[in-house]
């Protein structure tokens, strides 16, 4: 890969996740992504030490972490090992690691694919140390995706009420993008579904000529309308491990 395919590339990454203006013409999932960015800047710097991310993907948040250590925790699959980024691999039951391993957990957009939650939150609470802290973000209003390891959705009320079952107290619960932005950001989704081609001057098009349009319009829509805190795209949830009575 020569050099300037790798910067457009690298650059492309960032636009993905940390989308600035020029994300309005290019990424689908804009007002989604910069939502998540703008939560996880507000709440990241309150996670110290030694942090587990997990469902690291390609880590595309962990410059907005301040830790001393940055481990990243993917299930155990061809794709995510040709990907090669994360730090460690489980068989998606038991994460690898000792009880209280860690200070602080990320997780995000993972929960809503994992079929057994509780298990899942037991995990990562084992691994927390005493009064450790997870940050976790996951969609409320989203479109089936990654089939077919796409299984819940949860509301504001659903996901303390499953945090709390898991042993964990909730320090500060947001909604993120809870505007028009929203309504802008499923179009876009949708648009990006039924437009797709593999055909890059095709896709091209349809960026250009139809999901920037809507991106645009929803980011003027989402400055002059009123927000609505029962219709958002996500939940981001920083919570403490309790610990319990002996």
């Amino acid at each position: 890969m020569t050099a300037a395919r790798s910067s457009l590339r690298a650059r492309w990454e960032r636009e993905r996740f940390q989308p600035g203006w020029l994300g309005l013409a290019v990424n689908p999932f804009y007002h989604a992504r910069r939502g998540i960015w703008r939560e996880l800047g507000a709440l990241a710097p309150r996670l110290h030490g030694e942090l587990l991310d997990v469902g690291c993907g390609r880590k595309p948040y962990r410059s907005l972490f301040g830790v001393s250590r940055y481990v990243g925790l993917e299930v155990d699959t061809p794709v995510a090992r040709e990907l090669a980024c994360a730090d460690a691999y489980y068989d998606g039951r038991r994460f690898p690691f000792p009880d209280a391993s860690f200070d602080c957990v990320f997780c995000s957009e993972v929960l809503e694919h994992v079929f057994t939650p509780d298990d899942f939150l037991g995990e990562v609470r084992r691994v927390l140390r005493p009064h450790g802290r997870l940050l976790l973000t996951v969609p409320f209003v989203w479109d089936e995706h990654e089939q077919p390891v796409d299984f819940a959705r949860y509301s504001s009320f659903g996901l303390r009420a499953l945090l709390e079952r898991a042993g964990f107290v909730i320090e500060e619960q947001r909604k993120s993008v809870a505007d028009a932005r929203a309504v802008a950001q499923i179009a876009s989704g949708w648009l990006y579904k039924a437009t797709h081609s593999r055909r890059r001057w095709l896709r091209l098009g349809a960026q250009l000529g139809l999901i920037a349009p809507v991106n645009a319009l929803g980011a003027v829509a989402g400055l002059i309308l009123p927000d609505n805190p029962d219709f958002y795209l996500d939940n981001v949830v920083l919570a403490t491990k309790q610990e319990r009575a002996a």
